[in-house]
């Protein structure tokens, strides 16, 4: 029996009560100081927390801050340390969201902070409601991404109160998975740097000879998908590959694809084959634009049309992983329309510069990178598999100490 068990069996053997947010803590929203008005976060000191924010989890600084002369001009409130925050609304997952911080700030609008009584122990709220986050989408307005939550529906969500003690050991073992997550990732994204360091060296070519320096529109040409959305999506159909995904989900090489589309749009698709390498043209961020993903898998793929695929010769390994390295990148920028959202055009990538030497060299340079890509991204081996299975083993815990049966009132 763990300590947590004794501690319930002993404080409260017939069972947790439950409140309602608005029983145990005081919510209230932030605002945003003008955008456009530079008296107002020039010289900011004052932490601002935008909703995006809340995947930090624990909140220890702000991407902005804004001047004294902002805050004064909205309604904007200032959130103790040791507060939880939750978002209202913000696109694709965010909505639903929680994070707790450990610093004094204010948020804006899409935030609700919430700052517990003496009842309840803040962080073991923030666990609790992070187990809550698909409960709390559907209690949520409206339906998709347009849904949103307010602060009276944060008030009136039920949550199970246990005695102090109880709650405090609850946060204590929690806390230390996540210090072991912590340093399990901070180890990982260290490998992560050894081995962009290492692949972006097997590039630079200092003592190979003949090398050809050849524009990718001379390689190969470039077929732009066809548009489809969530709509067109089905658990069963064509294989495609999302343009979103490829930031979130590939790296530079994949066999198999998470997205299917309708079958009945099949004549209104374009494809990459076997071989293509999937590029996206547009994202938030010069990084995300030109980003690839070489297709090695059976059959065609669907492909968006904020991506195209392109068609050519070489190794496809060897073409995707090029075009994961910082030379790359350094070529791309000067072709990314530096609008609000970044593009970046065919005539524009076509001018880029690949590297090509033999075919031997180019397979020899795939076999090493597959092997580190694999150490550094595989979920079945090494840190990664590690980090996988510890993120399992924390969430059935969690899960399991914050499982608790009602009292009867």
């Amino acid at each position: 029996m763990s300590r947590v068990d004794e501690l319930i069996r002993e404080l409260c053997p017939d069972g947790v009560p439950y409140r309602s947010i608005g029983e145990i803590a005081e919510c209230y929203s932030g605002a945003t100081p003008a955008s456009g008005v530079v008296a107002y976060w020039e010289g900011g000191t004052i932490p601002w927390m935008s909703s995006g924010e809340v995947n930090k989890g624990t909140v220890y600084n702000t991407d902005k801050k804004t001047t004294q002369t902002g805050y004064d001009s909205c309604s904007t409130r200032m959130v103790p340390p040791d507060a939880v925050v939750i978002a209202l609304a913000g696109q694709g997952k965010t909505r639903g969201t929680v994070a707790r911080t450990r610093i004094a700030l204010c948020t804006n609008q899409s935030l609700c902070s919430i700052i517990s009584n003496e009842s309840i122990n803040s962080d073991f709220l923030y666990y609790y409601l992070r187990t809550q986050y698909q409960q709390l989408r559907s209690v949520s307005s409206g339906d998709g991404t347009r849904g949103g939550l307010n602060r009276q529906m944060i008030r009136d969500y039920r949550v199970p109160v246990p005695p102090l003690a109880v709650q405090q050991e609850i946060v204590r073992v929690l806390d230390l998975f996540t210090t072991l997550e912590a340093e399990l990732e901070a180890e990982l994204e260290a490998r992560r740097r050894q081995y962009a360091h290492y692949r972006d060296s097997l590039f630079t070519f200092r003592d190979v000879r003949g090398i050809r320096w050849v524009p990718m529109g001379e390689l190969g040409e470039f077929i732009r998908g066809r548009r489809f959305t969530k709509r067109d999506v089905v658990e069963e159909g064509i294989p495609a590959i999302h343009y979103g995904e490829i930031y979130t989900r590939y790296g530079a090489v994949t066999r198999s694809v998470a997205t299917h589309l309708q079958s009945g749009l099949a004549s209104g698709l374009r494809y990459a084959r076997h071989g293509d390498v999937v590029i996206v043209d547009v994202g938030e961020t010069v990084e995300d634009v030109g980003k690839a993903v070489a297709w090695l898998g059976e059959g065609d793929i669907a492909i968006h049309d904020h991506s195209f695929a392109f068609r050519h010769s070489e190794n496809p390994s060897y073409l995707s992983y090029y075009m994961q390295t910082a030379a790359f990148r350094h070529q791309k920028a000067q072709y990314v329309a530096r609008t609000k959202v970044k593009t970046l055009s065919m005539p524009g990538i076509a001018k880029i510069l690949i590297p090509i030497p033999s075919a031997e060299e180019q397979a020899r340079i795939v076999e090493i990178l597959d092997k580190f890509d694999a150490l550094v991204n595989d979920l079945s081996i090494g840190l990664p598999a590690e980090l996988a299975a510890r993120r399992r083993q924390y969430e059935y815990y969690r899960d399991r100490l914050l499982t608790f049966e009602e009292a009867v009132a």
